[in-house]
């Protein structure tokens, strides 16, 4: 399971995607993500959903890594749609003992099921596509104007990218650590809660002495290069927008205009 996890990878290509200028490619995500909690219906979300088809057949990454980042959410979207399945008033259509599901309950059900899917493979092309390099410098072009109020952009530009650098980093040594308890006898998959949950201790101590000790090295190689900050930084790549770009963001705002229209002329009503 932790192997399926791919968020915070990156895979290098020349797609159209690939090309795009990191700033738009960002701003792109976040108006998707709007875009999926604009929509009411299931016309809107076949709009979010057709989009995104397009996104990755334009950035060329295989069918299979899609399945495979999906994976690890399973269980988050199957909890989900059950809170919804069983919670949610309306006409009842099954009934039994203090169980009961709604019409209502089934379609906001399958509506945030779809939505949360939806939600993980948008944002996980962003760092499919783009290194972490780049969405640094893209982090802090975009929170550039915050400079004026004393903001360390560059330091919080580079703490996030750093974190979502070391996430694979961090699973595979996850990974490593489970394996190494197991050969020694340690049983993490049998018995209780409780029992469970004990057997994490011996994995998740490891895992921090490790993450300290990762964090230590890359503060000291950072010193040795002489690093002080965004502060007269150069860049060996400049940004520039491009035709492409704007063009990606004006189909962005008129797929976000068609789920405004959609939800106007096209109410959904159970």
């Amino acid at each position: 399971m932790l192997r399926d996890i791919t968020i915070g990878q990156y895979f290098p290509g020349k797609s159209p995607v690939h090309r795009l200028d990191p700033r738009i490619k960002i701003i792109i995500t976040l108006l998707y993500v709007v875009m999926l909690f604009m929509t009411s219906n299931p016309f809107g979300m076949l709009i979010g959903f057709g989009f995104l088809c397009a996104a990755y057949l334009a950035s060329r990454i295989p069918f299979s890594l899609i399945l495979k980042s999906l994976k690890p959410v399973i269980p988050i979207v199957l909890f989900t749609g059950i809170l919804n399945l069983f919670f949610v008033q309306g006409d009842p259509i099954l009934q039994f003992w203090i169980i009961t599901i709604t019409k209502q309950g089934l379609a906001t059900a399958i509506m945030m099921a779809v939505r949360i899917v939806l939600l993980i493979a948008g944002t996980s092309l962003l760092t499919y596509t783009t290194s972490p390099i780049t969405l640094t410098d893209a982090i802090e072009r975009l929170l550039g104007p915050l400079k004026k109020v004393k903001l360390p952009v560059h330091e919080l530009a580079m703490m996030m990218t750093i974190a979502l650098r070391f996430i694979p980093t961090l699973i595979e040594e996850t990974d490593k650590i489970m394996n190494a308890q197991k050969a020694r006898g340690a049983d993490m998959e049998s018995g209780g809660l409780m029992q469970r949950a004990k057997a994490l201790i011996p994995i998740l101590i490891p895992l921090f002495v490790s993450a300290f000790r990762r964090a230590d090295e890359l503060a000291l190689a950072m010193e040795c290069r002489c690093y002080r900050g965004g502060e007269g930084r150069t860049r060996m790549r400049q940004l520039f927008y491009r035709p492409m770009d704007f063009v990606m963001l004006g189909i962005t705002l008129a797929c976000m205009a068609g789920i405004v229209l959609v939800n106007i002329f096209l109410p959904f009503a159970v």
